[in-house]
């Protein structure tokens, strides 16, 4: 069942984003144009997805498991620290270079064209070197005492 769910709120994901424009490039660089030609329409988007997700988020935590009774992961609090902030950077780049970020590029794979494919390839290569890079640390320093608490 738990499949079932997976598709069905990845179906929607993915028809969310392609009506709202967030995997059309053009569109999400003119969002991230502030200098420029700017498009706030996108910010529609993001609103109306806290809307949804902010109830749905109290609703999972009031009642404790996920739909098919397993046992609930809600993301906890966590600080900011050197991690965080290089990453969102870098994420950053990436979004405004390309105009794609993770799942607007894998939703534009279904529309086919080289620039998704691309993005998606060089985004699973960069997961790749991060794990590398990850295990490594990890044989090298032992495990991270935030990863072992979950956050």
């Amino acid at each position: 069942m738990i499949l079932l769910y997976a598709l069905a709120a990845g179906f929607v994901f993915g028809i969310g984003l392609l009506l709202s424009g967030l995997a059309d490039p053009a569109k999400v660089l003119a969002f991230l144009d502030l200098g420029g030609a700017w498009d706030p329409s996108l910010l529609f988007t993001m609103g109306g997805a806290l809307l949804v997700a902010a109830p749905a988020f109290a609703w999972a935590q009031r009642r404790g498991r996920t739909l098919d009774d397993g046992p609930l992961h809600l993301p906890q609090k966590g600080r900011i620290d050197r991690r965080l902030v290089f990453g969102s950077l870098v994420f950053g780049v990436g979004w405004g270079l390309a105009g794609y970020c993770p799942g607007p590029a894998v939703v534009s794979l279904a529309w086919g064209g080289l620039k998704p494919l691309l993005f998606v390839g060089a985004m699973v290569a960069g997961m790749g070197v991060y794990e590398l890079l990850e295990r490594r640390r990890w044989r090298q320093l032992g495990p991270d005492p935030q990863m072992k608490q979950g956050k």
